[in-house]
């Protein structure tokens, strides 16, 4: 774990994931990756919104119906109109969780509570739309902008799963960091250990970061840490790119150009080159700059969150 990390991290869920029996059918959707990979690292809030608005297990499917931007929320079977209660709900619990300080979400795609993208939409006549957002995943969205949330179908694409969890814990050190009221050396050192990791995202945002950082002065309001808070989540919702990764690694090569003999300089850049060319995972020229940071005592880049943004159990950078 980065050093100043929690243990775990806090995480909203829609409970069928874990495998709570509360579906429409009475049975569950367990996810094995969020239960049994992530888990350990996780402490779960699970929620489920159309259980907790108070309808059973089993229950009559639910479905969203007008337009795609405000769709009502209605039980197929009836044509009862759930929309206010569910919104109502919504609000409710979205209040709660803001005191739990959470560092995602996980929601159940589809679902027309809980689906975050291309939920189906029936219209009045004609073939369903599959542009909506789930009434409860919409209220979380808005008001949560910077929270990372995703659902999980999306994360069996391993670099969509990687971002989605390097943000998390990135969320879970700003979090800690801003409890322990910093004061402005404390703001350089956090952005300074940093640094790669928001350049492998977002060059623009890092460029915004750091002058935000020089320019903070002596007095480090909490509108200046607002400001910096948002733009660096923002960075890391940028999807990194294997360019920007090669970029990073070549600046970290760099580091080593007056120690490594010529046959070890060429080692590494090969591997560099090869991860750019997409014939090995980026966790293969990690390794070896890892090597060498321990090797040569290098500090500036043993604190760099860049090489150790999550648990390395999880080996999310071995399929990406």
């Amino acid at each position: 774990m980065v050093k100043g990390e929690p243990e775990k991290i806090r995480v909203g869920v829609s409970a069928c994931l874990l495998g709570e029996k509360v579906r429409f059918d009475g049975g569950h959707k367990r996810d094995s990756f969020l239960v049994d990979t992530l888990g350990p690292f996780v402490e779960w809030v699970s929620v489920c919104p159309e259980v907790e608005i108070g309808l059973s297990t089993p229950r009559d499917t639910l479905r969203l119906v007008g337009a795609e931007g405000t769709p009502r929320l209605v039980v197929q079977k009836t044509g009862e109109d759930l929309t206010e209660r569910m919104q109502r709900y919504a609000r409710g619990k979205t209040e709660q969780l803001g005191a739990l300080h959470l560092h995602g979400y996980v929601l159940k795609r589809a679902s027309p509570s809980c689906g975050l993208f291309r939920v189906r939409v029936y219209p009045e006549s004609g073939i369903p739309r599959g542009g909506g957002r789930g009434l409860f995943a919409a209220e979380l969205a808005r008001r949560f902008p910077l929270l990372p949330v995703e659902e999980e179908g999306r994360l069996s694409d391993a670099r969509i799963r990687e971002n989605f969890i390097e943000r998390m814990f990135a969320s879970a050190r700003w979090q800690a960091f801003r409890r322990a009221k910093p004061r402005p050396a404390g703001l350089v050192a956090f952005h300074a250990a940093h640094k790669l990791a928001i350049l492998a995202h977002s060059p623009r945002h890092y460029a915004t970061l750091g002058q935000r950082v020089a320019t903070a002065g002596r007095l480090l309001t909490e509108a200046k840490l607002d400001q910096y808070g948002a733009l660096f989540m923002e960075a890391l919702a940028v999807p990194a790119t294997r360019q920007r990764h090669t970029n990073v690694l070549q600046h970290l090569a760099r580091f080593f150009k007056k120690q490594l003999p010529g046959d070890e300089r060429a080692e590494l850049a090969e591997v560099i080159d090869e991860y750019r060319c997409g014939l090995v995972p980026l966790v293969v020229p990690l390794t070896l700059i890892q090597h060498h940071v321990r090797r040569f005592n290098v500090t500036y880049l043993a604190d760099q969150v860049y090489l150790r943004p999550h648990p390395k159990e999880l080996m999310l950078r071995n399929h990406v």
